[in-house]
């Protein structure tokens, strides 16, 4: 059995650990919320951006933009990654990275040259441990990032693939449901979808459901809407990757953290418990010695 001490300066140790992750999900909890407005404010605008897009390319072929062409044959495919700098968020980028992997096996099972653009040190971290070439990598961002991380990103990608250097380019990132939902998400930006899916929850999906679609008109003329809209889609797009990362990042770390926090209560009472029987067997025993003691000296 482990003396007083031992259990005492343990159970000291849990509870500064305890200290700590409450700290920690404090700070995450602050951060969410800022995180969460971010993404919420953006969403809407993203998902309309997506559907007037959708509607726009499907009165186009693939000929009316370079981003809508769909190659013949797809050699080299590149893999936007997005996720956190820093861990002690649970099993997030595991998730994302696995996610990741998953997709890059499948395509090199298909032929395909499998090139990486990573966002976030994690993820970074394990791509270098793989055989993937890694085309960027941007460490040390996702707590303060903005649209122009998205826009320089999205200039890669867009110059690789118009001068041929890419044939297809694929996002993955935490898309952020509710605080105890994060989910990974695989969107193909390029080449870009003629017919982008209805946003869910949205007025639009309201209307459809009752037979009503809505309708467009555009000026000037297709093509020239295209070449202006169609890389500011793939940097929007992207920017919505990064800021549902964010806010998922946040989540998943605050709901760790409270584990943690619950975790030490738990281990903090089982050492109490286990401290006080301890106590309890010390003066036991010490009793034991007293009375062997009298009982010693009465018999002589």
């Amino acid at each position: 059995m482990p003396s007083l001490k031992d259990v005492k300066m343990k159970i000291v140790g849990v509870r500064k650990t305890k200290q700590i992750t409450k700290a920690m999900n404090m700070v995450a909890s602050a951060k969410l919320r800022g995180a969460q407005s971010r993404i919420e404010r953006f969403r809407p605008y993203a998902e309309k951006f997506q559907a007037v897009l959708g509607d726009l390319a499907a009165k186009s072929d693939g000929s009316a933009h370079a981003l809508l062409e769909r190659r013949a044959e797809c050699h080299v495919s590149v893999i936007i990654l997005a996720t956190s700098d820093r861990g002690l968020c649970g099993g997030f980028n595991a998730m994302l990275i696995a996610k990741a992997l998953d997709a890059a096996r499948t395509k090199t099972a298909e032929g395909k040259t499998v090139k990486f653009i990573c966002v976030g040190k994690k993820g970074r971290d394990a791509i270098r441990k793989t055989d993937y070439e890694i085309l960027s990598a941007h460490a040390d961002v996702m707590g303060s990032f903005d649209f122009s991380l998205a826009s320089a990103i999205g200039k890669d990608v867009v110059s690789g693939y118009t001068h041929k250097a890419m044939d297809e380019v694929t996002l993955i990132y935490g898309k952020f449901v509710s605080v105890a939902r994060q989910v990974p998400l695989v969107q193909t930006l390029l080449p870009v979808e003629a017919a982008a899916p209805a946003a869910a929850g949205s007025a639009a999906d309201g209307a459809s459901a009752q037979g009503v679609s809505e309708e467009y008109t555009y000026e000037p003329e297709v093509t020239k809407l295209l070449a202006e809209i169609l890389p500011r889609f793939v940097n929007v797009q992207i920017y919505r990757g990064l800021l549902d990362t964010s806010a998922s990042e946040n989540a998943a770390r605050m709901s760790a953290m409270d584990n943690a926090t619950r975790n030490c209560d738990d281990l903090i009472a089982s050492l109490t418990l286990l401290y006080n029987k301890t106590r309890q067997a010390s003066i036991t025993n010490d009793l034991m010695d007293i009375v062997g003691g009298a009982n010693a000296l009465q018999s002589q």
